[in-house]
């Protein structure tokens, strides 16, 4: 269990910086936009694209990183109202189920990649493969850090908000 807590603590760190790189990424195609739009009078074709790409893993990465931190929107008079034991019960189930929802997240996405293969985007030519790899990539990641929550000795209830 602590090999399986100190591998995803590693991806969740390589995690967070990809969604911080993504998300100065996504602000600097967006300056660069605004820039050239209305200071140059040339629109650039790619950094809206570009942007919207690096948004995408800002929001499936955020997702995946909320499971593995718990910092998620989530009704607790239930939980709260269960005696400890029942909590961490309750926990686990939970988070074996959000566990279950990134599987099939994941394998959802390679389907949906598997019916879209070949596509370009329209206006910087990247095989679109890229984008809709990221639905796989959130699954897993949701998959793996929901796991670790639910096997984790104690049950998760400590870090839960």
């Amino acid at each position: 269990m602590r090999l399986l807590a100190a591998a995803t603590r590693a991806v969740a760190a390589a995690t967070r910086l990809s969604v911080a790189l993504a998300a100065a990424g996504m602000l600097a195609a967006i300056v660069y936009q605004v820039v050239m739009r209305y200071v140059v009078g040339a629109a650039s074709s790619w950094s809206e694209e570009l942007a919207v790409l690096l948004f995408s893993w800002s929001v499936l990465g955020g997702l995946a990183l909320g499971v593995h931190e718990g910092f998620h929107v989530r009704l607790t008079l239930l939980p709260d109202a269960l005696p400890r034991g029942g909590r961490v019960g309750y926990e686990r189930l939970v988070d074996a189920l959000t566990a279950a929802l990134g599987g099939f997240l994941a394998w959802s996405g390679w389907r949906f990649l598997d019916l879209t293969s070949g596509s370009v985007s329209a206006a910087m030519g990247y095989p679109t493969e890229i984008l809709n790899a990221l639905a796989i990539a959130c699954g897993a990641l949701v998959a793996l850090f929901g796991l670790e929550r639910a096997l984790r000795p104690g049950g998760a209830v400590e870090t839960a908000a």
